[in-house]
């Protein structure tokens, strides 16, 4: 008896990035609006964070939404159908409403049903673990192109009357279109977690604790001080791996673009990476604030739209936060 051989799917040799698109939340709130419930001021939370305002969504707009706007210019901006789009995958830990997935919700607006889609939660982190896995897919042939999101409403998980983080966060959505590429446009991802310190930053409490009146709406808390050490000293290590594996040299690098963490550890960051005064840096904390998994893409989107020279170099990504968990990833912008 013969036995058949089992076929394998193969598929392009090499992605790239091919679009952006990017929708933040429609209100400014800036941080006089913040203060008073946490004790603060203005000047400390700019001297802290680099922060002077943020984007949150009004009460009638969702996470989905701003992922399918932010979809949209991205597909547009790509020139790709989207029928051709058969993989979405969106990074968050916002959605509130658990399943049906968002990514799901999502392909279907867009006009990208029946793609395979699926929500992922890799924390401040996912963006980077999103785009890794749209690379693997469309190099092994599961997928041709990708729609890859970072989608957070993280106003819904704030207590404004928290110090440790309440103020840093915004709300926004940043999306991508990955697809094939005749060169290479994605570096190999250096990612992995640090469990042992979970309890750095997180939800204060669960949903059952919640159901059973335990405690109060889970939300977000940190410890700043561990989250600051870890994030400066730990990923610098790593962002450095991201570029020995890509084959470059920092000097090669034409942008930075970090997870929007904080001012502080964004300049802190560069200068332990010993980064050139050319390379420009990804600093949209500013004025849209920490937005977790959406804002690696946001913050390319805004650095593109202003430095349309940056088109054609390298940007190195690095995500990482809750769970201690990180990724970093050197592409050629679109």
């Amino acid at each position: 008896m013969t036995i058949p051989t089992l076929k394998q799917s193969s598929g392009s040799a090499h992605t790239r990035f091919l679009g952006f698109g990017a929708s933040r939340g429609d209100l400014s709130v800036p941080n006089d609006d913040l203060v008073e419930p946490i004790n603060s001021s203005d000047e400390w939370i700019q001297q802290r964070t680099g922060i002077i305002s943020r984007t949150r969504a009004s009460e009638g707009v969702l996470a989905v939404d701003m992922a399918t706007d932010a979809a949209r210019e991205a597909i547009q901006a790509s020139g790709v159908d989207p029928v051709d789009i058969d993989l979405v995958v969106i990074a968050t830990i916002s959605n509130v409403q658990q399943s049906p997935s968002m990514a799901a919700v999502v392909a279907d607006r867009v006009g990208a049903n029946p793609a395979a889609a699926y929500d992922i939660n890799a924390a401040c982190a996912g963006y980077t673990y999103a785009v890794a896995q749209a690379d693997a897919l469309i190099r092994s042939g599961t997928a041709h192109y990708a729609l890859v999101i970072g989608a957070e409403k993280l106003s819904d998980v704030v207590d404004p009357t928290d110090r440790s983080i309440s103020f840093l966060l915004g709300d926004g959505a940043g999306a991508a279109v990955v697809g094939p590429s005749d060169t290479p446009g994605i570096s190999p991802t250096v990612w992995g977690s640090d469990g042992s310190r979970a309890d750095a930053v997180g939800m204060n409490s669960t949903l059952i604790d919640f159901r059973e009146g335990r405690s109060e709406w889970p939300t977000l808390r940190q410890e700043g001080q561990t989250v600051f050490r870890w994030a400066v000293w730990e990923m610098a290590k790593v962002a450095r791996q991201a570029i020995e594996d890509a084959g470059i040299a920092p000097s090669d690098l034409a942008a930075f673009v970090p997870h929007q963490a904080n001012m502080r550890i964004i300049d802190e960051f560069a200068k332990q990476l010993g980064l050139p005064d050319s390379v420009v840096i990804a600093r949209d904390i500013e004025s849209t604030g920490n937005t977790s998994a959406a804002s690696i893409p946001l913050a390319t989107h805004r650095l593109l739209q202003g430095h349309p020279e940056l088109s054609g170099g390298f940007a190195l990504q690095i995500g990482f936060g809750a769970g201690l968990v990180f990724g970093a990833q050197i592409i050629v912008l679109p």
